[in-house]
């Protein structure tokens, strides 16, 4: 199941990636914002990086105006690895090589189209497992 949040900024992304979850048929639960009026972004960062972090959802993803705000906020609770990522390759390799447990992306940075082949590919591509990285995933934490 995946955790999903966004502030205002981050509001008309959040929306394209939820149609996406649900055409997918993945589980999700929207902690919001739930509309264009003004937010703190890391209310919400809090609350999908607590979420993911107790091990209630597998991942979670993030929307900002930038993607920048809310994933320094969300990489505040322990265990949590937010990546921002404005393109598949870096979503790609946080996944196999930082074991990335929240996608965080720019609302007003990305366009719907290349948004959802970034998080189809931070969804779908799993942690390789391999000794050095899972090291250096330890070292982090």
């Amino acid at each position: 199941m995946i955790a999903v949040g966004c502030d205002q900024g981050g509001f008309e992304l959040k929306q394209e990636i939820l149609k996406y979850l649900q055409e997918q048929k993945i589980e999700y639960k929207d902690f919001g914002c739930y509309s264009t009026a003004s937010v703190d972004y890391p209310a919400y960062a809090r609350k999908v990086a607590e979420a993911v972090a107790a091990g209630d959802f597998e991942k979670g993803i993030l929307i900002c105006g930038t993607g920048i705000g809310i994933s320094i906020a969300a990489n505040k609770v322990k265990g949590i690895r937010a990546a921002l990522c404005s393109d598949c390759f870096s979503a790609e390799m946080t996944r196999l090589h930082n074991d990335a447990n929240i996608l965080c992306m720019g609302g007003r940075v990305l366009g719907a189209g290349l948004a959802l082949k970034i998080t189809d590919t931070f969804l779908h591509t799993p942690f390789s497992g391999e000794e050095r990285h899972a090291r250096r995933i330890g070292m982090i934490e």
